[in-house]
């Protein structure tokens, strides 16, 4: 079992997979991380020797902003805006769509509306 970055990666998967479990590690960067070893995509977690998960170890600490790091960024990028006010940051405050999303029909379970049929959770008119 391979242990980066303190994530245990899963020994069935491949490592290009594998690597996708890391936080800040897609399948892109997965890519080109194992280009950059010379480690084959092909090859499952559990055959990776002791020098290959060193060296992927490494890479992966040393040139990627990856788990605590980028969340602890990410939630500071988000705090900042919601500090200065702006648009994006009053969206994060109500827990609505930052991005441009439409709420009439769309994002029911952010607006707090889920519907397990189809009458509930609809909101009522007021009568006249």
């Amino acid at each position: 079992m391979a242990r980066i970055a303190g994530v245990t990666l899963p020994a069935q998967k491949r490592i290009e997979v594998g690597l996708t479990y890391i936080y800040g590690i897609g399948l892109h960067t997965a890519k080109k991380i194992l280009k950059e070893t010379d480690i084959s995509p092909d090859t499952r977690v559990k055959d990776l020797t002791e020098a290959q998960a060193n060296t992927l170890r490494d890479i992966v600490e040393k040139t990627h902003k990856v788990e605590g790091e980028l969340r602890r960024e990410v939630l500071g990028n988000v705090k900042r805006l919601k500090d200065i006010g702006c648009f994006r940051g009053t969206r994060h405050i109500k827990g609505l769509p930052a991005r441009g999303q439409r709420t009439k029909t769309n994002c029911r379970t952010v607006r707090g509306n889920t519907r397990r049929t189809m009458g509930s959770g609809k909101r009522k008119l007021e009568k006249k």
